[in-house]
C-alpha cells in the first residue's frame, strides 16, 4: 500500500505548514496497480457519503488538508476513490458482514487521513533543520534518511524542476485495510527522480488576489429585485449540491425547479414555483397551493465589502446579500441530512437540531 503526500508551493495549497494528501494506492510489488476497479461503486458525491454517515468532521478535515490544486477538492476525492479505492480487496462490499450503503468510501477516507496523520513529512523535516526556503537547499540524502528514520523504512522522495513536489510511503498490511496494521516495508516501482544535490524545498506561496483596474465599484440602489425566471441552487460544504425543487424541498439530482420573482414593490417580489407560493411555514421552505401568505422576499444590490453598513438598512424578511438569499439577517439554511439519489430534505430557516448547513443562490434563466 502506498500514501502519497504533496507538497504545492505556487501556487500554495494547503496550510503553509503541512503537506496534503494525495492519495491511498494499493500497489503491486512491482509497481504496478490496478485502476477502476468496479463501475457500479464510482460514486461522485464524496462529501455528501461522508456527512450523510456522521463523518462531517471527516470531511472538514479533508477540507484542509486533503487539496487539488485546481481547486475542486470534490473532483480529487472522487478520482482517488474511483480508481484506486475500488481495488482495495478489503473494501468489497462482500467483506463486511453488515453492510451498509457507501461504508466502504468512509473506510477508505477514515483511514487514509488516519496514515496521513501519523505521517507529519512538514514537522519531520523541520525537527532535523530541513525547511521551506528561498536560498537554502538540501541533499537527496538527507532529506530520504531524515523520512526514513520516522517512517521505519526508506521512503520515495519526488521532485518537480529540482524543487520538493511528493512523498511516497510504502506499507505492507497485516490484515485488512480498515482494521490491520500498517508495516512500513521499502519502495516498490519508480524511485525518486530528485537530483542528489541542490533540492529546493519553496515556501508555500499565497495566492494573490485578482487586480482589478478603473473606477471601483460603487453601491447601487438596494431596491432592485430579482425578476423573471430562476433556479434556486443549494451549496453546502464547499460546493454545490443540488438545488430546490418545486415543492420547496432541497434535491441533489434531477432537474432543478423554475421559479418566477414576482416583483410586488420596489423594493420586494414574492417567489412562486409551478406548484404555487413559496413561504417559510414551520421554519420550513415551502411551496404549493397550501400556502396562503406569499412570502415577500428583498433583495440587496452586490455591496463591496466597505459599504457592508448598508446592508444593516434593509427590511428584515429575505434578501440576497453577496448573491446569497438571506431570511431575517441571515443567509445560512439548515438541513438535517444532505440529500442524495432519489430522496429529498427539508430546508430549514433556523438551525435548532439540524446539523447540516447551507446557502441559497439564484441562477437566472433566459
Amino acid at each position: 500500500m502506498l500514501q502519497t503526500q504533496f507538497w504545492d508551493a505556487d501556487p500554495a495549497v494547503g496550510p503553509a505548514d503541512s503537506w496534503t494528501i494525495h492519495g491511498l494506492w494499493p500497489d503491486f510489488c512491482d509497481g504496478g496497480f490496478d485502476q477502476y476497479c468496479d463501475s457500479k461503486r464510482r460514486y461522485s458525491n464524496i462529501s455528501l457519503i461522508l456527512v450523510d454517515s456522521g463523518r462531517a468532521d471527516l470531511l472538514e478535515y479533508m477540507s484542509d488538508y486533503w487539496k487539488d490544486f485546481r481547486g475542486d477538492d470534490e473532483d480529487l476525492w472522487e478520482h482517488e476513490w474511483n480508481k484506486h479505492g475500488t481495488c482495495i480487496s478489503t473494501l468489497e462490499t462482500a467483506c463486511y458482514a453488515d453492510y451498509y450503503p457507501q461504508q466502504e468510501v468512509v473506510d477508505y477516507f477514515n483511514k487514509t487521513v488516519e496514515i496521513f496523520q501519523k505521517l507529519p513529512t512538514y514537522q519531520t523535516l523541520a525537527n532535523a533543520g530541513i525547511v521551506p526556503s528561498h536560498t537554502e537547499t538540501y541533499t537527496l540524502d538527507e532529506i530520504q534518511v531524515t523520512l526514513a528514520e520516522a517512517h521505519g523504512a526508506p521512503v520515495t522522495v519526488r521532485c518537480r524542476n529540482r524543487a520538493l513536489n511528493e512523498v511516497w510511503y510504502h506499507f505492507n498490511i497485516a490484515g485488512s485495510l480498515q482494521t490491520g496494521d500498517f508495516v512500513a516495508s521499502g519502495p516498490d516501482g519508480l524511485k525518486s527522480n530528485c537530483p542528489a544535490t541542490g533540492i529546493h524545498y519553496i515556501p508555500k506561496k499565497p495566492r494573490e488576489p485578482s487586480r482589478t483596474t478603473g473606477t471601483p465599484s460603487q453601491p447601487t440602489s438596494t431596491g432592485i429585485p430579482f425578476q423573471g425566471r430562476g433556479n434556486l441552487i443549494v451549496s453546502s460544504m464547499g460546493g454545490r449540491r443540488g438545488c430546490i425543487i418545486s415543492r420547496g424541498k432541497w434535491f441533489a439530482s434531477g432537474t432543478c425547479a423554475t421559479f418566477k420573482a414576482k416583483k410586488v414593490t420596489d423594493d420586494t417580489f414574492t417567489l412562486q414555483s409551478s406548484k404555487g407560493i413559496c413561504a417559510f411555514e414551520g421554519d420550513a421552505f415551502s411551496c404549493g397551493p397550501h400556502v396562503t401568505a406569499p412570502e415577500e422576499f428583498s433583495v440587496s444590490s452586490m455591496v463591496p465589502s466597505t459599504d457592508l453598513r448598508l446592508l444593516t438598512e434593509l427590511p428584515l424578511g429575505l434578501q440576497v446579500q453577496d448573491g446569497k438569499l438571506s431570511y431575517r439577517g441571515n443567509t445560512t439554511f439548515f438541513a438535517d441530512k444532505a440529500p442524495k439519489g432519489r430522496t429529498q430534505s427539508s430546508i430549514f430557516a433556523s438551525q435548532d437540531e439540524h446539523p447540516i448547513d447551507l446557502a441559497i443562490t439564484w441562477k437566472e434563466r433566459r
